[in-house]
């Protein structure tokens, strides 16, 4: 009833008048410019933001009216089964956006596939070949080393202890671009890492609390993993938060992750009617979520921090 009050304020005048008209018209013997009109209906209440429950309402008020006034006729039933055909086609364009949209989805979930993938494999460059190349260098600089001079050998020890840096950097990034530890040992371990390691840089305090007692379907875990590192690092760069909580439970088949931090906080209506999504990151952690069929709520106020809710529908 209440969604079908709030259309009636909008728009529901033309469009039940139109929907009453052009059945009639139909019933009465209309060929396919009346069945046409059902087509152009939907698409008018499908962008007036009438919902399909609505359109069955007002369908079965004009059936209601019409087979009343044509209580006297013999074809009764092919009445019925004319109306029926008229309502289908006033679906149509909900049909064809539904479709649509589950095209966008999936070709969406392969995109981030195909993304994930190549990522993987530049990861596993970056350790394996580059991990390989300053192993070499160091192996070079040791037999080097003996033919030198002290002074000599001690800026080829300088040198050894950038090179030692590098590779420090060289296995963070590869982790971040893909960590090996989600595929071989799940996500709260490479969580844990992701978090350790952001908490040193950027002095920020992360406690993950989990309930998990399973893993879950790769691209679910990869997902939420990238879903995390996006929020972190939206909270180093916006939130000036000196804590963040991170909760990971399930719920009636569906895994729930908290993010809470203490920062700043932000007008949530605000930013997302200017839409400056863009800048909190909040366009990547969507579109994570829309390929794994999750949803995003946002709990911000000015002045009292963030709280991030991700739901995502799992099979164990």
């Amino acid at each position: 009833m209440n969604g079908r009050q709030n259309i009636q304020q909008d728009k529901p005048i033309d469009v039940e008048h139109s929907y009453a008209k052009g059945l009639e018209e139909y019933l009465s013997g209309g060929g396919e410019s009346a069945l046409r009109s059902a087509y152009e209906i939907g698409r008018t209440a499908l962008g007036d933001g009438i919902g399909v429950l609505d359109i069955a309402a007002i369908h079965h008020d004009a059936l209601a009216s019409v087979l009343q006034r044509m209580s006297g006729s013999a074809a009764l039933e092919q009445d019925f089964d004319r109306a029926k055909e008229f309502f289908s086609e006033s679906l149509s364009p909900y049909e064809m956006t539904h479709r649509g949209f589950r095209e966008a989805i999936l070709a969406l979930r392969q995109l981030n596939e195909t993304l994930e993938n190549e990522i993987k494999r530049i990861a596993h460059t970056v350790h394996d070949e580059a991990g390989q190349l300053l192993v070499a260098a160091r192996l070079a600089m040791s037999g080097l080393a003996q033919e030198v001079s002290p002074s000599l050998r001690e800026r080829l020890q300088e040198v050894s202890t950038i090179l030692d840096q590098m590779e420090n950097h060289l296995r963070r990034l590869s982790h971040e671009l893909r960590p090996t530890m989600l595929d071989d040992l799940g996500l709260l371990p490479a969580l844990q890492f992701l978090v350790d390691g952001i908490s040193k840089r950027s002095e920020l305090t992360i406690g993950i609390q989990s309930s998990l007692k399973v893993r879950y379907a790769p691209k679910i875990e990869t997902a939420l993993y990238r879903i995390v590192q996006e929020a972190l690092t939206n909270v180093t760069k916006h939130a000036r938060a000196r804590n963040v909580k991170i909760r990971l439970t399930c719920v009636v088949k569906n895994l729930h992750c908290r993010i809470r931090d203490d920062g700043v906080g932000f007008d949530v209506s605000t930013v997302l009617s200017q839409r400056e999504q863009k800048g909190l990151g909040l366009v990547g952690i969507r579109e994570r979520l829309n390929a794994v069929g999750g949803t995003l709520q946002i709990d911000s106020e000015p002045g009292r921090g963030t709280e991030l809710l991700v739901r995502i529908p799992v099979e164990k």
